[in-house]
């Protein structure tokens, strides 16, 4: 029997030119227990995913911010606390980066993702000063209320699906991946992996983005059938 998998989006199931791989929906829709798609963008984009690829809606996203597994939706985290943060950052001539209508950050509920071109010092001071996290996932720079996490809400998103979070296999790319790597029982950094998540998995792929974590998967799946 296959483990249940967390999967992230960016940099693990995408290509080198951040396009989502369609080869690898047929292997997650016969995959024999739950995926769980675990990313830091706004929860429409993995429930969108979860919708394209044929698999039932169970997705992280805002790094930990939503949740929803079967039916159940979960948040966590102080928007209000992130709001008056990007309000003072912004009061103080910083700008989240994104040009034209910020689709970044219209459906996002718990947290903020600014563009890696914005002033991270700036943003840095701002995060600590309002007590929030600053997290860098390789595609842009989160502030997020300490303690959410992808570990911590997979861990909430295992117990609706009645599994212990030790069951899951992970595959990421990124730091904002340590925490599930910490949370699951097996963990595989692709090979473009940041140094975070490569230092948190237990094991490190010969192969980046979707053909790392597709041959992770199917090294997974066949020592479960031998």
């Amino acid at each position: 029997m296959v483990p249940p998998l967390a999967l992230d989006i960016d940099g693990t199931l995408t290509t080198p030119e951040h396009t989502i791989a369609p080869r690898a929906f047929p292997l997650l829709a016969e995959w024999d227990a739950p995926v769980v798609i675990a990313t830091g963008k706004a929860f429409p984009y993995p429930v969108a995913l979860c919708q394209f690829a044929g698999i039932p809606e169970r997705v992280v996203a805002e790094n930990g911010g939503v949740a929803l597994a079967d039916g159940e939706l979960r948040y966590a985290g102080d928007p209000e606390r992130v709001d008056a943060a990007v309000e003072a950052f912004e009061e103080r001539g910083g700008t989240l980066g994104w040009d034209g209508v910020d689709t970044i950050n219209r459906w996002r509920e718990t947290e903020v993702a600014v563009s890696r071109t914005a002033d991270e010092a700036l943003l840095r001071e701002v995060a600590a000063e309002f007590d929030l996290e600053f997290v860098d996932s390789g595609y842009a720079f989160h502030l997020t209320t300490p303690g959410v996490s992808k570990g911590a809400a997979l861990a909430g998103v295992a117990e609706v699906l009645g599994y212990d979070p030790s069951e899951f296999v992970a595959v990421g790319d990124s730091e904002n991946d340590a925490s599930t790597f910490e949370t699951v029982g097996e963990s595989y950094a692709v090979a473009n992996a940041d140094e975070t998540a490569t230092r948190a998995a237990d094991h490190t792929l010969d192969r980046g983005y979707v053909d790392g974590t597709l041959d992770a998967l199917r090294a997974v799946r066949d020592a479960e059938t031998e």
